[in-house]
């Protein structure tokens, strides 16, 4: 691995696009602790450890602790994911929007990639007001004191503070397609992965401090991290296991060659749709918390405490979400009509099936079972860490493990990829050793 990683490096064109991502990364962490004007972040930081099993500590973790310390980047790339699914969803659903992204190639890419940007504006000013409605109403603590989160009131503050997040929003999604053009992987992807990351070293110290202090056992705190490392091999295992459809070719004769003739098979991916239902279902889920920013009465009541982590209705829905954007990832990529339609103008077809729609409807009924199997077990996955978590308390955030490892597993494996498809196109053996 360290001789693969070597040798990624001696290629200039890698080593470049490495180090700018490096660069843009750096900057981001360092724009995660500059906080916005006029917030008491001190007070800030009292009142997440008391949201810490909720969807607000939630959107903290993916944020890199930025959301509880009220930084430039505490939206962090949230309204951004936001815009992708109501965009994809349009052009599900409106056939002009479906046009532009299928049929006028990279004009049409470009123009949805405009509207994304300015749905993410428009999102980042909503998100970025519910954050500062939440800092001006302030919380109260279990005695019933009154907890500023402001140090300033007034207009100004409030256009301040709005811009500044709405700004770093806007400013985290630029970096994040800088990565995607000049750098390596995909910058969205990569800037959630780092904001993970950055996390670990302080959940770990709060293992080892519930440990000395007693209120773990050190053969609990073992078991957790034994079970992270299970949950890693699962899923190495599972996102690069396939369900392989034979394919046969026709001979055919074009002039005086003759070509087909050959097996062959077309894979399908277990977990086809990756990452994005886990993030997709997060940014769902944590709406809840935004809605009830609007609302003082709502923050500390019924509403907000059924949308906890560790709640049933949470998980639940939670689950139903990870199923439902599974489905709705995996139509996207692959369309049966289309593969099935291809097959049949090169000669291909399945093995007891005939070309055209009977073809078409034997890849829609795998893909639905694939596609099942994938979104259940990304939903265990992610909900079996939440059930731990509410059953031990005391597990270091161990709420948020299943979704953050899968989260970082799961880009990192689509980053060494296209750093191996790169090696490959220079001739380099590089990680396929």
């Amino acid at each position: 691995m360290l001789q693969s990683i070597r040798n990624a490096w001696k290629i200039e064109d890698i080593r470049k696009k490495f180090i700018f991502m490096c660069f843009i990364l750096l900057l981001y962490r360092l724009g995660n602790a500059v906080p916005v004007p006029y917030v008491n972040t001190a007070e800030l930081t009292g009142f997440f450890q008391t949201m810490r099993n909720t969807v607000l500590g939630l959107y903290n973790v993916m944020s890199g602790s930025a959301f509880s310390q009220a930084t430039i980047f505490a939206l962090s790339i949230q309204p951004y994911i936001n815009a992708s699914i109501i965009i994809q969803l349009l052009a599900v659903a409106i056939p002009a929007l479906e046009r532009m992204m299928k049929e006028e190639g990279e004009e049409g890419k470009q123009k949805m990639e405009r509207i994304t940007r300015y749905t993410t504006l428009a999102i980042a000013l909503i998100q970025g007001y519910g954050y500062y409605v939440l800092l001006k109403n302030g919380y109260s603590d279990a005695y019933g004191a009154q907890h500023q989160l402001l140090t300033s009131s007034g207009p100004w503050t409030a256009i301040v503070i709005i811009a500044s997040f709405t700004a770093g929003s806007c400013l985290l999604m630029w970096m994040g397609e800088q990565i995607t053009e000049f750098g390596l992987g995909n910058g969205i992807s990569i800037i959630l992965f780092v904001s993970i990351v950055s996390r670990f070293p302080n959940q770990l110290i709060t293992m080892v401090q519930n440990v000395v202090y007693g209120t773990a056992t050190w053969w609990s705190q073992l078991l957790l991290l034994i079970g992270v490392l299970v949950l890693i091999v699962l899923i190495i295992v599972v996102n690069d296991s396939e369900r392989r459809i034979p394919v046969q070719y026709a001979k055919r004769v074009v002039g005086r060659k003759m070509y087909g003739g050959q097996s062959t098979h077309l894979p399908l991916k277990v977990n086809m749709s990756g990452v994005m239902p886990i993030i997709f279902a997060q940014s769902i889920a944590s709406l809840p918390a935004t809605i009830a920013s609007f609302v003082p009465a709502w923050r500390d009541g019924w509403f907000v405490k059924a949308f906890n982590t560790n709640t049933v209705l949470y998980m639940v829905i939670y689950f139903l979400l990870i199923v439902f954007f599974s489905y709705f990832y995996s139509t996207i990529q692959f369309n049966p009509i289309e593969i099935a339609n291809n097959l049949k103008k090169n000669g291909g077809f399945i093995p007891g099936f005939r070309p055209g729609k009977p073809t078409s409807e034997y890849l829609q009924k795998v893909l639905n079972k694939v596609t099942l199997f994938g979104a259940v077990y990304l939903g265990i996955i992610a909900l079996a860490p939440l059930i731990v978590g509410a059953l031990m308390p005391n597990a270091a955030n161990i709420s948020f493990g299943g979704t953050s490892i899968i989260i970082v597993v799961g880009v990192a494996l689509e980053t060494v990829r296209q750093v191996e498809a790169q090696m490959l196109m220079r001739h380099y053996k590089g990680f396929l050793e």
